[in-house]
This record gives C-alpha cells, sequence and structure tokens, in this order.
C-alpha cells in the first residue's frame, strides 16, 4: 500500500507551500477513517518540509506546529466519520456491505474484540497500532461510547502518533540536505521501528498512568 501511493502523494507534497496545511487535513481524515491508507506517507514528509521550510508558514517550528494540528484534526473527522456511520447504519448493515468499503466481516470482528476485551481505553491505544487503528472508532460507535471519551481518547491517540511521525520527518529534514520522496518515507520508517521499545514502553506508562488515576477516582466517588 504504501509503495502504490508515494508515487500520487508526492504530487501533493510539491504544492506544501501554499495548500500543505489542508492537503494534510484532508489525507490524514481519508487514512483516519475506512479507506485504508498509511498516515506515514503524509505525516513523515509534512515534518520534513516544516524543517526545511517548505511548510505553510515557512518558519520551521510553526510550520511543524501546524502540521501537527493540522493532522490531528484530519483523524479526528475521519474517526467521527467512522463513529457516525456505524452508531446510525448499526452491525447487520456493516458486516453485509462493509466489504463493499474496505471493511471485511474478519477485520469488523477484530475491533469488536478488542473492544469488548479491553473497553473504551482501546480507542486510545489502537490508534497507535497500523491496521487497526482506523477501524477502532466501528465498534465505539456500535457500543454507542459517549462522544466526549471518544473525541478525547481517539484524539489523545492520534496526538501521539502524528507527533511522532512528525517528528521524524523534522528529524531527517534537518539532518538531510536531500531525499526523494520514496527514500524520506522509507528512511522514516525504518527510524520508527528502531525506537519502537522507547515509543510502546512510553505507551505503556501513559496507560498505567490512566488506569492508576482512573482507579483511584472512581474509588474516592464511591466513598
Amino acid at each position: 500500500m504504501t509503495e502504490l501511493l508515494i508515487e500520487y502523494v508526492q504530487l501533493g507534497a510539491e504544492l506544501g507551500r501554499t495548500w500543505g496545511p489542508l492537503i494534510v487535513l484532508v489525507l490524514m481524515a481519508v487514512e483516519s477513517s475506512f479507506i485504508p491508507f498509511p498516515s506515514e506517507v503524509v505525516m513523515i514528509p509534512a515534518g520534513f518540509m516544516a524543517a526545511r521550510g517548505e511548510f505553510l508558514p515557512a518558519d520551521p517550528v510553526a510550520g511543524l506546529a501546524v502540521a501537527v494540528v493540522a493532522g490531528i484534526l484530519g483523524s479526528l473527522i475521519g474517526a467521527f466519520v467512522n463513529y457516525g456511520l456505524s452508531l446510525k447504519l448499526g452491525r447487520p448493515f456493516l458486516y453485509r456491505y462493509g466489504r463493499y468499503f474496505f471493511l471485511s466481516p474478519a477485520s469488523l470482528e477484530r475491533a469488536e474484540e478488542l473492544f469488548r476485551r479491553h473497553g473504551e481505553i482501546t480507542t486510545f491505544v489502537c490508534r497507535l497500532i497500523p491496521a487497526i487503528r482506523q477501524l477502532i472508532s466501528i465498534p465505539a460507535g456500535l457500543s454507542r461510547m459517549r462522544f466526549g471519551r471518544f473525541a478525547l481518547f481517539t484524539g489523545l491517540g492520534a496526538g501521539i502518533w502524528v507527533i511522532i511521525l512528525s517528528l521524524v520527518g523534522f528529524a531527517l529534514g534537518k539532518g538531510t540536505r536531500e531525499m526523494s520522496y520514496e527514500e524520506l518515507v522509507h528512511a522514516g520508517e525504518a527510524m520508527i521501528r528502531a525506537n519502537l521499545g522507547w515509543i510502546f514502553g512510553g505507551l505503556l506508562l501513559i496507560i498505567v498512568v490512566y488506569i492508576w488515576v482512573h482507579r483511584r477516582v472512581m474509588h474516592g466517588a464511591s466513598h
């Protein structure tokens, strides 16, 4: 999928100086919906372009901040689409017709099983897991998870992932002079794989802190 998209997304990247934030928002909304689309081909180049002053605005730090905000907003929009469609259409419709929208019954069942087993926190955790991060919004809608909590957990998970990808691209932009679009994406993916231990270690720490705070709050409320 990544190889197939690199050629086409590169055309959009060339318009980054003028339309960068809008392009990032739209593509990340697509990535976060039911259409399979790797966010690496969007956010890593956005961070790279920001570091080189080729994103809007031209200031590297401001460009990085705008790219991150656009990426998070796009992720939320796509997740809200999944949530809303699941809420309105229901399980029978999705299992019967989802295959026509890249939603196989096996993928839907996997997402529902994760949500049933681990609860609402999966809408946060799964935003950092490839191939499932788009789908986890569907069982949240089917179970009628409270929208405020869904938006919060989704925004936090998507925000962490967007920031990681953007910083990877930013670091590559600061440390290299010239890279083709394909080289950039693959170098960013390699950097992420090399630091997966730190990424998931930080994620585990966040989850532990959340569970501890949640139990403290619920224990206090029970008294």
